[in-house]
Order: structure tokens, then sequence, then C-alpha cells
């Protein structure tokens, strides 16, 4: 196992084009860390840089320490899972699992290579499939030779390059937990590159979140959900995404489009000197007030409102809310839809209710919003003026310290 370490890395390709911008991250030996970011944002770039599969502009690549921008791939003994698989159709299971230890020529006698092969077909459940092709496998048994083929080589690292995004939903889901499973489990440094932000959230220790090749913030799962550093963390984490509400500041007073939400005195001081500003409310933060008792009410702030649609989807229920959005925020809110790589960020509302809620579209209803959870942005600068960076630190020293329990467990049992 090692440590990475990337120290501004660069990478400009020859029409001077930044893909990666001055990028600086530290993935501790046994950590697992995500890159994340929409299409173009530069994370596989960034990963193959640390594979030794594309060059460095400028920066440093430290491997435990050890400068490795000028060495070869092979050099870095680094084992990479790519997202076409990238087994031999002609070989069985059993050779494409070997197929590194064969490439070392002699250094493994045919005994060592068999316990490692065993070893890993016994890990990832493929000890029936050994003699087969990989043609006659499923995409998730394919998947799983990658990693047998990547566990064998004992590397320093695991690279994964969105390796589920060639399964269906159902299937992501099974192979995002045995990939967790079995990192905790072997203890390796992993880098692991998606764009699917349920990815990044469920398996990640910490994340990197990237924008057109820049490192907008890195955190465990829960900081960047609940103290994002701007408006595209803020955005770009969470399915359904951050609501983003123009409104005014006018003492503990937030007038927006909705009607008026009372504020907690520390969050209304934060937009206090901004012509406008933009609440962002997690679906979540909101509830159907007609299901809650009056202590509940009382700690937060209610507003009524026509709702358009619902969805009941039997374990969550969505309703939607229109309303007219400021213009001053128009182009704002454009752009961030764009960096997001979505079509539009529409001038409606989604609120999570509890699923007995009977409210349909066409009602008018009375919604509860917990506005101590409400974040302000600034939209000239993305900058989420409510940020407690203090609580968001606790929250990633927390993370670390579950991370270390689940090793010591590992290693244990």
């Amino acid at each position: 196992m090692a440590s990475i370490t990337l120290q501004n890395i660069v990478k400009e390709y020859d029409d001077g084009y930044p893909a990666v911008n001055n990028v600086s991250l530290e993935i501790e030996d046994g950590e697992f860390v995500i890159l994340v970011g929409p299409s173009g944002c530069g994370k596989s770039t960034l990963l193959r840089m640390v594979a030794g599969l594309e060059d460095i502009t400028s920066g440093e690549l430290l491997i435990d320490g050890e400068r490795s921008n000028e060495k070869q791939p092979r050099e870095r003994n680094l084992a990479m899972v790519f997202q076409n698989y990238a087994l031999y159709p002609h070989l069985t299971v059993y050779e494409n699992i070997a197929f590194p230890m064969r490439l070392t020529k002699g250094k493994f006698s045919d005994d060592e290579v068999d316990e490692r092969v065993r070893r890993a077909a016994s890990m990832l459940e493929l000890e029936d499939h050994l003699e087969r092709k990989p043609g006659n496998l499923s995409g998730g048994q394919r998947q799983r030779v990658a990693m047998g083929r990547a566990i064998v080589r004992e590397a320093n690292a695991f690279l994964f390059d969105e390796p589920l995004s060639n399964l269906d939903a159902k299937l992501r889901g099974q192979m995002r937990a045995e990939i967790s499973q079995l990192q905790r489990r072997l203890g390796t440094t992993s880098l692991y590159v998606t764009h699917d932000q349920t990815e990044a959230m469920t398996l990640g220790d910490r994340v990197a979140v990237l924008k057109k090749g820049e490192l907008q913030q890195v955190a465990s799962p829960r900081e960047l959900y609940e103290q994002p550093a701007n408006l595209f963390v803020a955005g770009f984490i969470g399915a359904p995404s951050m609501n983003f509400v123009p409104g005014t500041v006018e003492g503990t007073t937030l007038r927006t489009p909705l009607g008026d939400i009372e504020l907690p005195e520390q969050t209304a001081q934060a937009g206090q000197g901004h012509d406008i500003v933009l609440a962002g409310i997690r679906p979540e933060f909101f509830e159907d007030a007609a299901t809650l008792e009056e202590l509940h009410l009382s700690r937060g702030s209610t507003f009524r409102a026509e709702l358009s649609h619902t969805e009941w989807l039997g374990n969550e229920q969505y309703v939607y809310v229109t309303y007219e959005n400021d213009p001053r925020v128009a182009e704002t809110l454009q752009n961030l839809a764009e960096e997001m790589d979505t079509d539009e960020l529409r001038s409606q509302l989604v609120v999570a209710v509890d699923t007995s809620s009977r409210l349909r579209g066409g009602d008018e209803a009375e919604l509860w919003v917990d506005s101590r959870r409400i974040h302000l942005f600034d939209p000239a600068t993305g900058e989420n003026l409510t940020r407690d960076a203090e609580a968001g630190a606790e929250l990633t020293r927390i993370a670390k310290e579950d991370r270390r329990r689940d090793a010591e467990r590992a290693a244990q049992g």
C-alpha cells in the first residue's frame, strides 16, 4: 500500500487548454478517495496522470513520498480497473486473473499463481467460473474478473476509471456494495473516478469534486452534503438536487417568490448587505405542515403554496411547486446548469413529504421548512455565505475515525 500526493498538478494540451488546473490532493495510505464531477471536468485525465498513461505538464506526483512523474506505468505498481473491463476474450477467467503475474516472467511459481488466483476468486465469488470465457459472463461477473486481476498484483493502489458505468442500475448498486466491502477488507489505497454522485457518496472516505479541471472541495460525503463550499458542490451533490430559491434578507426575514421565511439570526446576518441571495434548501428540509406537531412546527417556518404535481415512489414522495424566478439570478442558474451538465435549472421547488401525505397537484398547501438548515449563496461568486467550516471539518474527522475503526475490524476478522 502507499500514499498518493498530487502537488499543483496541471495538464495542458497543445492548444493551451488546461484539462486539469493546479490540483493538489493528499490520499492517505489505505484511503478510498473519489474523483467526481460532470463529463469533461478532468477527472479521468487526472487518474490517467497518476497511472502514468498521461504526461504531467507541471506539478509533482508522489507515490509513497517518492516523485513519480517520469516513472513508467509498470514502475508505479498501480492496478487499474477500466470501464470496459479490458479482459482477453480468448483466455479463461483463471488466465485473465493470472495474466499480470504471467507478465513478470518467472517471478511467481505456478503454485503461487494458483494460490493468488483462487484466493481472489474466492473473495469475488468467481470460483465456479474460473474455466469460463469472458463472453459467457454477465457484466457484473466481468467486472469482478477485472477486479480480481488487480487484486493478484498486490499493487500499491487501485485506480478505478468509471468501472460501473456499463452496468444497469440494479447491478451498479450491488457492485457498489461489493467494491466497498472488498476495499475495506484489503485496506488498499484507492482512487476512483465517477460522474455518478451516488457512487461518490456511498463509496468514498473522502470525495474530491472537480469542475472544469479545478478542485472545488475535498471532504467526506457528509461534509459535502451538509456544508458545501459553493453553489456548484451544493447543486451537484445530492439527488434530487438542492433547491436554489432567490430571495432578499430583510432583518431576519428571507423574502422569496414563495413567501416570507423566517431565518435564524446567524443565517440572516450572513445574507445582510447582499441585494439578492440564493437560498439553498434540500428537498428533505421541507414537510407537509399538516402532518407535523406544534413543537416541530416551531423549529422552522411555514408558507402557503400551490402544488403543480406530485410523485409517489413507494418509499418516498415528492411534491412540486412552480414559482416566478428573479431575472437577476437567471444567468447564474443557467451557467450552473451548464456546469452540472444539466439542460436547465427550473423555477420549481422539489419538496420531499411523508409517503402518507395526501397532497396532490392543484392543492394549495401549507408547507414547513427547517430554516435552521438553509444555506445562503452569493449569486455573483457562488460562495456559500453560511458555511460552517469548523462543523464541516468535524464531520470529516468523524468519518476518518469511522474508517480507522472499519480498518481495524477488517484486519481482525
